[in-house]
């Protein structure tokens, strides 16, 4: 006697329910680079950044108080930089140009409350407001600019640490830094930013 074996249909692979990880949790798979406020006239945002690319060195030259010689916890955006064509080119020639040690590319995102950069970490001046992430990167998508700060903060010693820092809201020039993240963090859809430090070169 012939039995006729049924195959099952195979089930569909359920969707996954677990909810997904926030972007500032999946980042910090990253190697933190700093973390601190990112100042924005009267507004403060607590910020993490995370290596992407380039060398930590660049940071712990860089990102210092140099009357002190203390890792800075607060950065002011001072200028604006249009998110046009040329100067693009003139930032990522800057970075191709530079020598490995002389830039580092990061991932800024909300600094998340309980971990590095949370709210009370860092003292906020009288007179600035702590905000959100998110309205520092609305900001510049309206303005399509990025925030520059001219490094080292409170004037320069020695030509050899000083560079500037682009801090781009999601733009298709950030997109490039964004690849190898991406592969691991999955696709960003918190606002974040890309923040690109680079050394003058002599």
């Amino acid at each position: 006697m012939h039995l006729e074996i049924k195959s099952e249909p195979t089930e569909e692979p359920k969707p996954k329910t677990k909810r997904l990880k926030s972007l500032s949790e999946d980042a910090q798979t990253l190697q933190l680079g700093w973390n601190g406020l990112l100042v924005l006239k009267n507004s403060c945002f607590p910020t993490c950044m995370h290596i992407l690319d380039g060398d930590l060195g660049v940071i712990s030259s860089l990102l210092k108080d140099h009357a002190s010689g203390s890792k800075l916890t607060q950065l002011k955006i001072t200028q604006r930089l249009q998110l046009d064509q040329p100067k693009l080119e003139e930032v990522k020639q800057r970075i191709k140009q530079g020598s490995p040690d002389g830039y580092v590319v990061l991932l800024a995102t909300q600094a998340s409350p309980g971990g590095p950069g949370a709210e009370g970490t860092h003292t906020v001046e009288p007179g600035l407001q702590r905000r959100l992430l998110r309205n520092l990167v609305l900001y510049l998508k309206q303005k399509q600019a990025a925030g520059v700060i001219s490094l080292p903060v409170g004037g320069t010693k020695g030509r050899d640490n000083t560079g500037m820092l682009h801090a781009f809201p999601p733009c298709e020039f950030s997109q490039q830094y964004l690849q190898s993240a991406l592969r691991t963090l999955g696709k960003l859809e918190e606002e974040h930013m890309v923040i690109a430090i680079v050394r003058d070169t002599a």
